[in-house]
């Protein structure tokens, strides 16, 4: 059977290659169920770790996530969510011009080695563009293990060529999406037994109720992007998008070189997170996220974050829900916290713009002694925490004092009159 994309020839059949789905090719409300089922196993995270760096203690450690309620320790929930990524390239991207976004993005029950994830995509809509040579995409995908449960589910938005720009345009078709996923769906990890949450083994002793909504983190690390080690973590999750892999073909195309993986940017940006956010150890939401620029080989990576909301978690005293924002650049460190030009576009040094929610332990999931507790403007890790004026520049250099708060607060507000609460 021929698949969209596959060439005929008069009287003959159906040849045994095929180009990829073009704009044409895409119907609201069809499902496409792709290749390959992967199982997943120690290896890949292994590889994964090495490749981009991760420290996170519950996936580094099967005894740290016995101790905090998993049965051993889980894939990193973005290794998770490239793989499921990668399975639908072929079907959905493989002549996309640009990934332009995501939304409504959930994740599902923690992936286990021997696992076997798989995947399918929901057309939900189609636009064409005023060009004529391409059209975007939108479609949601969504990950199960081997059981049939979800493991991420995520909609996101592609711009594709058209097989034909001289054929009729079909009829636009524009989902409505979400801003946010309510925090009453988001699905939470095992409950912390009181006093199981070590943060000395993790790596920092913030727990959720340090952070204050406003507060940026400069996770001040950098790491330079090269060729191989971005192109092996793209063949990981088998994602074959020919912008990543064919330098031939690349030197014709629009920069001139082979991109990378905007994944890759991703799990970059998550790693270096981890000085400062250590402890947030487990991702459940991504609200959106832009790819505001290309990467390449050579780039180096910077990244800072600041908090959105914190929001209690329906239900649980073991855990808090931070939503942040983490911003990627390239080649520009992150002490200025860069994001937006005067016009309100992404300056040309910011990679990625993320928004989502991750789990952070609360004070009664912590260990007794559990890491002492520093001064309010001591550096924890090296990371550079601080505050922006109400209309201005953040303050880099004056950290304004940590404002007091009750012990145990049954919640933390979503605003604080538009300032970040600075802390060191």
């Amino acid at each position: 059977m021929s698949a969209p994309g596959d060439a005929t020839a008069p009287g003959r059949r159906a040849a045994k290659t095929t180009a990829g789905r073009f704009f044409d090719d895409f119907r609201p409300g069809e499902t496409i169920v792709h290749a390959t089922p992967r199982t997943v196993s120690d290896a890949d995270a292994s590889l994964y770790t090495a490749l981009h760096g991760t420290r996170l203690a519950v996936g580094s450690s099967t005894p740290f996530a016995r101790a905090v309620g998993f049965p051993r320790a889980p894939l990193d929930d973005l290794l998770a969510f490239h793989l499921v990524f990668g399975r639908t390239v072929a079907d959905v991207s493989l002549n996309a011009v640009a990934n332009l976004g995501y939304a409504d993005g959930r994740f599902g029950v923690p992936v286990l080695p021997g696992d076997t994830l798989t995947a399918t995509s929901a057309v939900l809509g189609v636009r064409p563009s005023r060009d004529g040579a391409t059209g975007v995409v939108w479609v949601r995908t969504t990950g199960v293990n081997q059981r049939g449960e979800p493991v991420v589910s995520y909609v996101r938005w592609v711009l594709v060529r058209r097989r034909d720009p001289g054929a009729p345009t079909p009829a636009a078709v524009v989902p409505t999406l979400p801003d946010s996923v309510p925090v009453d769906a988001l699905l939470l990890p095992p409950a912390i037994p009181p006093g199981a949450y070590d943060g000395r083994l993790a790596g920092s002793a913030d727990a959720w109720e340090d952070y204050a909504v406003g507060e940026r983190i400069d996770h001040v690390d950098g790491m330079t992007i090269e060729e191989a080690e971005h192109a092996m973590a793209t063949r990981l999750y088998q994602n074959t998008a020919r912008v990543h892999f064919d330098a031939h073909a690349e030197r014709a195309g629009r920069f001139g070189r082979r991109i990378v993986y905007g994944g890759h940017v991703i799990s970059l940006a998550r790693a270096l997170s981890f000085n400062g956010l250590a402890n947030a150890y487990r991702v459940v939401a991504l609200h959106a996220g832009r790819h505001a620029n290309p990467a390449f080989a050579g780039d180096t990576v910077y990244a800072w974050s600041e908090v959105l909301a914190a929001d209690a978690a329906p239900g649980r005293d073991d855990v808090g829900l931070l939503r942040l924002r983490t911003v990627a650049t390239k080649d520009r460190p992150c002490a200025d916290f860069p994001r937006l030009a005067a016009d309100g576009a992404h300056l040309p040094a910011v990679l990625l713009d993320l928004d989502y929610t991750a789990v952070v332990p609360r004070r009664a999931a912590e260990a007794s002694g559990g890491g002492e507790r520093r001064p309010a403007n001591a550096l924890r890790d090296g990371a550079r925490r601080t505050s922006a004026a109400p209309g201005g520049p953040p303050d880099a250099a004056t950290p304004a004092p940590r404002p007091p708060r009750s012990p145990s607060p049954p919640r933390r507000s979503r605003a604080r009159s538009g300032t970040a609460c600075a802390r060191r």
